[in-house]
């Protein structure tokens, strides 16, 4: 009798499994993914069951308390995925195993704090931070630590109220919230009589020549047509009944109420025309009859790398590929780098298969995410689209996973725990699901191109442009002799920003870019202009003193917005308003710099007054819809020109856009990272991409004071196997990735000594480890502090370890305490 189970509790930091034993009344009902409460140490916490046992090592096991789902919340593989990250990326199991629940469902143990009923004698006064913890429990009542937290953010309350605890001005209780989500119900009414009942029984709708008998014969003839119970809404507007006159039924034995349960789907309002499947060129058709062979023989040990340029049609490959998945009865998951790829991806897959859609990312409401993972785990849809979150999707039998983009950062979790890397994490879910895995770009990174080249995975490529979007531009000035079915890719221009200092213009575009914008908007098309950067004016100093105003919790140089508050830091959100004068010498000759997306925007509208402008980055695409919003603007050519950050880069399919224009190439493109020329050639290649796109043609200009940088050059002539062989060439001399394998620790306090004593402490351990390893090519940097020393308030200090294997020196190993990163993106 399997009578105990082994579970992962919900507490930070906690590494180890618990025995706990199985209730009566449950053994042979718990099995492993359930989500229970059990009591560990002083408090009760959530647990995820791993697995069952017939006995335990423990001489003395406690008892599970409670079970909070009645079906598992995460299935065999999500458990043996979670625990291949947990090992490759030393992080807690629980950790992995809470985010793949939907959010509120996963609660942790926390305590409440409140004022005590019998005030001390003061021995002392109170600091301000104390007295204001103590005005905020007395307004409010009793708050739990995360409700003081969202009270006190970026302030480090908890050591004052751990003070006031010892003084006796507060009390403490350990609590276990409930899960903050729920199913969403709605009063519902059905017919207690068929249709040949209610004729025999007017009598009881009230007086014959009465308006309400009129309503209540309207809403019986409605309600005994529909075998299910319906929605109280849906009665009261097909019949004009109101409530009062349901109750009365209810009261003469004709309806009876009760509740039913709705999905909230951010999909179901969404209008998609049917699909057309097009015709594949003869490009796509190769390559479709090599996976749909791969994808035939069962055997998927190898994920598909699949490398088309920009607009070569990988979406109709993906989409043909899951269709294959779909009729054998399996689902498949959508990877996609950011949220506001989402849009247009969801509009194709709506569009083709309507109704087996769902979509998972951070901005639908928790309820939302509740439902989409409650239908995922009875397979009530059939594909997840979203960014790395998705990959959670707890469906049944997952048959196909497609990694959209998968060159970009953002597919690495680095923000907060638990740190893993979706790329990797999808190859891992394909072997454990027997599911096909592919990924695709067009500028796959180094690592990803160098891996696929020497461990054998299946390689696919698009070299063409497919001709597309033929309806959309009808009627527009189309550029002769294009091939029947591809386009060429846009010719790249690159503008020296020296010369045009040099020869008098000081604006911050070229006369070529301000001429080609001319003529797109003579044309009536439609241009998008790129500069990775935010805000109005990058930087603000004072030309007397030279003193800059940077963030007192980050060190960064504050970002001017000329729309908003003043000055932000755009990592901790810190905001000042702009001064007049020097806070250091007092000078008025304090003045912005440097260049953002809102001064460009202001730039261009002086240039151009009668163009219409749309801004796309993180400061107008904040709402839950503001990205469709301002796609859905410049698709409909309600603007014609979209300025943004890069963000554009990414994925848009707009065939009226003809121009790309991108305003600084040399944002980035000098930080002292390893990977730096890698992403400046992929922005740039993948910005470039955006213009073409139909019969209309394209160009591209690249503003920039470094031409001869490899990376632009490269990205200029759409030259990828060219900056792969010389990108990799650089790695192998200095002996980074993909030559070696890379793990990043950090430590983080808010002092500074304490920050740099924590890594020296460590690099002692993994010195010493190293020592006892037979490995010779592990090698040690650091502790340094890292380019970006300081964030939110806290001092960084990191150590590299490289080697073939680092990670095997490290196992079993306890790194608590210290942000650790297997191959991080950024050693930033």
């Amino acid at each position: 009798m399997l009578g105990f189970a082994q579970v992962a509790v919900n507490v930070p930091g906690v590494q180890d499994h618990f025995d706990y034993r199985i209730p009566e009344q449950l053994i042979g009902t718990l099995d492993s993914g359930w989500l229970v409460e059990v009591p560990f140490g002083s408090q009760m916490v959530q647990a995820i069951v791993l697995r069952l046992k017939a006995a335990s090592d423990i001489l003395e096991t406690r008892l599970i308390e409670n079970v909070l789902e009645d079906a598992p919340v995460v299935t065999a593989q999500q458990i043996t995925l979670a625990e291949w990250l947990s090992e490759h990326y030393f992080y807690p199991l629980s950790s992995y195993l809470f985010a793949m629940l939907p959010p509120g469902l996963g609660q942790r143990a926390d305590t409440l704090y409140r004022i005590n009923p019998v005030i001390p004698q003061a021995d002392q006064p109170l600091s301000p931070l104390q007295r204001r913890i103590l005005a905020q429990l007395t307004e409010k009542g009793p708050l739990r630590g995360r409700q003081l937290d969202t009270a006190f953010r970026q302030v480090d309350w908890r050591a004052s109220a751990r003070t006031l605890v010892r003084k006796g001005y507060l009390n403490t209780q350990a609590v276990l919230p409930g899960p903050a989500v729920s199913s969403k119900h709605i009063r519902a009414v059905r017919a207690l009589v068929n249709p040949q009942e209610l004729e025999d029984r007017h009598d009881l709708l009230g007086r014959p020549d009465s308006a309400a008998y009129e309503r209540r014969l309207a809403a019986m003839r409605v309600l005994v047509n529909e075998p299910q119970e319906m929605d109280v809404s849906w009665v009261y507007a097909s019949s004009g009944a109101n409530a009062s006159d349901l109750r009365y039924l209810e009261k003469q034995g004709l309806v009876s109420f009760g509740e039913q349960q709705v999905w909230r789907n951010p999909l179901a309002d969404r209008e998609t025309a049917a699909d057309i499947v097009p015709q594949l060129t003869a490009d796509q058709a190769s390559v479709w009859k090599a996976l749909s062979q791969l994808m035939q023989s069962g055997s998927y040990a190898k994920p598909v790398l699949l490398k088309g340029v920009t607009g070569s049609g990988k979406t109709e490959l993906y989409l043909r590929a899951i269709d294959a998945c779909l009729r054998a009865g399996r689902q498949a998951l959508v990877l996609v780098p950011e949220i506001s790829m989402t849009p247009q991806t969801i509009e194709r897959f709506v569009a083709r298969f309507p109704g087996r859609v769902g979509v998972v990312h951070s901005k639908l409401s928790s309820g939302e995410r509740y439902d989409t993972w409650q239908r995922a785990r009875t397979a009530d849809f059939s594909i997840a689209i979203g960014p790395r979150s998705a990959l959670f999707t707890p469906f049944p039998n997952i048959g196909v996973i497609v990694v959209d983009e998968c060159h970009d950062d953002s597919f690495y979790q680095t923000e907060m725990g638990p740190y893993y890397h979706a790329v990797q994490a999808a190859a891992e879910l394909g072997r454990l699901s027997n599911a096909q895995v592919i990924f695709g770009s067009a500028t796959p990174t180094v690592t990803m191109a160098f891996r696929a080249q020497h461990e054998n995975w299946p390689k696919l490529e698009l070299p063409r442009r497919v001709l597309a979007h033929r309806q959309t531009t009808a009627g527009k000035a189309v550029k002769p002799a294009v091939h029947v079915d591809s386009l060429p890719l846009p010719k790249v221009d690159v503008v020296d920003m020296r010369t045009e200092l040099k020869q008098g213009n000081t604006a911050i575009f070229s006369r070529a870019l301000q001429q080609e914008l001319g003529e797109v908007l003579d044309a009536g098309q439609q241009a998008i202009l790129l500069l990775n950067r935010r805000g109005s004016a990058s930087y603000v100093f004072c030309r007397d003193c030279g003193h800059s105003l940077r963030c007192p919790r980050c060190d960064f140089p504050l970002t001017f917005h000329r729309t908003s508050t003043g000055l932000v830091c755009h990592t901790c959100g810190y905001t000042r308003k702009m001064p007049q004068k020097c806070p250091n010498c007092g000078s008025g000759k304090i003045k912005q710099f440097g260049l953002g997306t809102e001064k460009v925007e202001t730039e261009l509208q002086r240039a151009f007054p009668s163009a219409r402008l749309l801004r796309w980055d993180a400061d107008t695409a904040k709402g839950k819809d503001s990205q469709d919003i301002i796609l859905s603007h410049f698709r409909q050519h309600n603007a014609d020109i979209l300025i943004g950050t890069q963000m554009l880069a990414k994925g848009l399919d707009l065939p009226l856009v003809t121009l790309v224009g991108v305003v600084l190439a040399d944002v980035g493109l000098n930080f002292p990272d390893y990977r730096t020329a890698e992403r400046a050639f992929q922005l740039l290649t993948q910005v470039a991409g955006r213009a073409g796109r139909s019969a209309l043609g394209g160009r591209v200009l690249v503003q920039t004071f470094q031409p001869e940088h490899y990376a632009i050059r490269f990205a200029a002539q759409h030259d990828f196997t060219g900056f792969y062989a010389y990108e990799l060439e650089q790695r192998r001399r200095l002996s980074y990735p993909p030559f070696v394998r890379m793990l990043r620790f950090e430590a983080r306090e808010r002092d500074n000594d304490t920050a740099r004593e924590k890594a020296q402490g460590l690099a002692g351990r993994l010195r010493a480890l190293m020592q006892r390893s037979d490995d010779r090519t592990l090698n040690l940097t650091g502790p340094l502090p890292p380019y970006f020393a300081r964030q939110n308030g806290q001092y960084r200090w990191q150590l590299i370890l490289k080697g073939m294997r680092p990670e095997t020196l490290l196992q079993g190993q306890d790194f608590s305490g210290f942000i650790v990163e297997v191959d991080p993106p950024s050693l930033l």
